[in-house]
């Protein structure tokens, strides 16, 4: 499902359970040291597809180490993207020499809590949720919002460096396209990013790629 969202060279893998035996990777267990029996079978899994995939690039198994806001650490010329929720994890890797940054989401296709749509919206999202709302009801528009702006931060920051708010980027998303494109409200590189998105099977699926 998540290789139809990115461009040819990215690899990516998945899984839809955990096992429950299975332990963490060597180097990586002090990661999950103090988590619950649930994040620690998460973490283990989404780090299995995150190896599986490198594997598809010709790496031999590493542990995949955090940095200081908790992204992945992937090899030198590799860049990755790491994704879990409810029954769904997955990872997606390219070399930089021929995209410079990826970034994925899943979540569960479910409405937002109203609490937190103030906290995840730029200037003009709501109208434009309102209005996709209008036309296609049984998607959770407010909750595909969301995930692209989560994958839209986990593609800028490795190539920035940089935190991106929720209200930082204001997202125009195509319905007929399957496309959305995320319009900088900060001094960057580039005027917008852009990604696709996928509705199935009780998951919400998105994925952004910078190429240049």
């Amino acid at each position: 499902m998540l290789g139809s969202l990115l461009p040819p060279p990215t690899v990516t893998a998945e899984a839809f359970t955990d096992d429950p035996d299975e332990s963490c990777f060597p180097g990586e267990e002090d990661l999950m040291a103090t988590a619950v029996a649930s994040r620690r079978r998460e973490f283990v899994t989404a780090r299995r597809c995150a190896r599986e995939a490198l594997a598809g690039l010709g790496f031999a198994p590493v542990p995949i180490r955090t940095g200081p806001r908790r992204q992945p650490l992937w090899p030198r010329g590799v860049a990755g993207s790491i994704t879990h929720c409810a029954g769904y994890r997955a990872a997606a890797v390219v070399r930089t020499t021929d995209v410079a940054s990826i970034g994925i989401d899943a979540e569960t296709h479910a409405p937002l809590p109203p609490r937190v749509i103030p906290a995840v919206t730029a200037p003009g999202d709501v109208e434009h949720l309102a209005e996709l709302a209008g036309r296609d009801p049984s998607v959770h528009w407010d909750r595909l919002l969301f995930s692209a702006k989560e994958s839209v931060y986990k593609a800028w920051f490795p190539v920035t460096g940089r935190w991106l708010g929720f209200e930082e980027a204001a997202l125009t998303i195509d319905p007929v396209e399957r496309t959305f494109r995320a319009r900088l409200r900060v001094d960057a590189p580039w005027e917008a990013l852009h990604g696709r998105y996928l509705v199935t099977d009780g998951l919400v699926l998105t994925a952004v790629a910078i190429q240049e």
